[in-house]
């Protein structure tokens, strides 16, 4: 655990120092978010702020995992392939979207059987590779083996991970400070295991999402962009069937599925109604800004949820 916490720390200055020269950089070649028409009108006055701000997150983790954590343990190398996959996606996503002054990148039917691909391998992985296939349950001594059902539910949380965090990606700190906090949740349900190299890798990913929060926080100077968002469900996806505490995802990562549950609901209440509105505007976030909340108390709200899910996740792994 030392050595995971000192790793999160290393991690936490290369992406802090190095935060703001890539922030002058992005701004000294516009690469400036073009903020979507059907948002809130209130985030019209964000356009232009820099994006891809992900790569703050991903190359410094990245460098320090490689560089310290790789040797004698070659199952790191799956965690970090999804990242990089889903991360080189999200970065040409953000890429389209810069070019398309709407602000959409990829189409749908594009983006996701992408998505899908590199999920299945990423299933294939953990299921053939690292030979896992259980399903830890709260309270029962052994782990559930659901043999190759495996790989299609891997795939399908993996994918679904990767855009509930997108979907939450919409406030100043929002999605950077709850994936924070799922990380080291993961970390410490990882440590408990012992699972020396994936607490290291979990709190090196904590440590760069703090320094991309020293610049997300309100008022934002920097976007975590699709290559940020995409990259980092996918991969906390993975490290959780790592701890083959998957079913946790959802505890733990309960902020993510209350965004993604209030889309799912607002499209199937408008289509029943015949376009009537569950909630004033979704994402869930987008609901309680037009209901008059700051954006500020939106975020700390939620990272308090994002908190008590984790520590509640924790716990059940203890059980």
């Amino acid at each position: 655990m030392a050595f995971a916490l000192l790793s999160g720390g290393l991690t936490f200055l290369l992406a802090v120092l190095g935060g703001g020269p890539f922030i002058r950089w992005l701004r000294a070649h516009h690469v400036g978010k073009n903020i979507r028409v059907d948002g809130p009108a209130t985030h019209q006055a964000k356009t232009g702020t820099p994006t891809m701000g992900g790569l703050m997150i991903l190359v410094p983790a990245l460098l320090v995992t490689v560089c310290t954590n790789l040797a004698g343990r070659r199952s790191i190398l799956l965690p970090l392939a999804v990242m990089v996959g889903f991360g080189l996606l999200g970065l040409y996503d953000d890429w389209r979207g810069l070019q398309d002054k709407t602000g959409y990148g990829l189409l749908a039917r594009v983006k996701f059987p992408l998505q899908v691909t590199i999920a299945l391998a990423a299933a294939l992985g953990l299921r053939s590779v690292l030979d896992l296939g259980g399903m830890a349950v709260p309270t029962l001594p052994q782990e559930v083996d659901i043999g190759w059902l495996y790989v299609p539910v891997a795939a399908f949380l993996i994918v679904g991970a990767a855009n509930a965090v997108n979907l939450t990606d919409g406030l100043d700190g929002l999605a950077g400070g709850a994936s924070a906090m799922a990380y080291m949740a993961f970390g410490i349900i990882a440590y408990l295991q012992h699972q020396a190299y994936l607490v290291t890798f979990c709190f090196t990913m904590a440590g760069a999402l703090l320094a991309f929060l020293w610049y997300n926080v309100h008022p934002a100077e920097v976007f975590m962009g699709d290559v940020g968002s995409l990259a980092l469900g996918a991969t906390l996806a993975t490290v959780a069937f790592m701890t083959e505490q998957w079913l946790l995802l959802g505890v733990v990562g309960i902020v993510f599925v209350a965004e993604t549950l209030s889309v799912a609901l607002q499209v199937a209440y408008f289509k029943r109604s015949g376009g009537k509105r569950l909630f004033r505007m979704a994402p869930l976030h987008h609901h309680f800004e037009l209901l008059g909340w700051p954006e500020t108390r939106i975020t700390q709200r939620f990272w308090i949820v994002a908190a008590l899910a984790s520590m509640l996740g924790i716990a059940l792994a203890l059980l």
